[in-house]
């Protein structure tokens, strides 16, 4: 199957009052596996008249705004209602297929791309007209469940650190980030969980 692995950048977390940042969009094919830095990847700043946002979020994303407040031309930098079109022009071009009213659907993948990225994505101008999500939607935290000990599902970094990747700390930068989901989610595409039954995946995580 075709995936698309997905993370925003915004200035908060409500998506009513706060803005997206940057959106990075990574294409996995389980089927024809590529090394990561040649998967087919999309990234966009997004410039807003004015910024609105948690002094949390703005912190975090510093590197974001000086990238926005800079004068030279960036090929990566757009409005928000270019956003969406110029996503849609890019999954068209990785040989995605519109249906009969010309909207693009596609299945996407994120650390927590459900609960909070999803939000963001309605109130950008296009959404459900020129792209649209699968109503299920891939989150790397439920193959990295520990059944017996978690209270909660786990962490970017935990996550990571179950993984055994020598990195677990989260990058908090969205092209970076959708690819680090791509190589959660890589070590299940071989072992399907209803294949594995009784035997069991084993202690992911101490």
């Amino acid at each position: 199957m075709r995936y698309i692995s997905l993370d925003l950048e915004t200035t908060g977390g409500n998506p009513q009052r706060h803005q997206v940042l940057e959106l990075a969009a990574v294409v996995e094919d389980t089927k024809r596996l590529r090394p990561l830095a040649e998967l087919p990847a999309f990234r966009r700043v997004v410039r807003h008249p004015e910024y609105v946002g948690t002094a949390g979020a703005l912190a975090l994303n510093a590197g974001l705004l000086q990238e926005l407040a800079r004068k030279e031309p960036n090929p990566e930098l757009c409005t928000p209602a270019e956003l969406l079109p110029q996503l849609r022009e890019f999954l068209l071009a990785q040989g995605f297929r519109p249906d009969k009213k010309d909207c693009v659907t596609v299945t996407l993948a994120g650390k927590n791309v459900a609960s909070f990225d999803l939000g963001f994505l309605r109130e950008l101008p296009g959404w459900g007209t020129l792209v649209r999500a699968e109503p299920a939607m891939l989150d790397p935290a439920a193959f990295y469940l520990n059944w017996r000990k978690d209270s909660r599902l786990p962490t970017m970094s935990i996550c990571k650190a179950r993984a055994q990747f020598e990195d677990h700390t989260v990058a908090h930068q969205a092209l970076a980030d959708a690819l680090d989901v791509v190589r959660l989610l890589r070590p299940f595409y071989e072992l399907p969980v209803y294949k594995v039954g009784a035997q069991g995946l084993g202690d992911l995580g101490a």
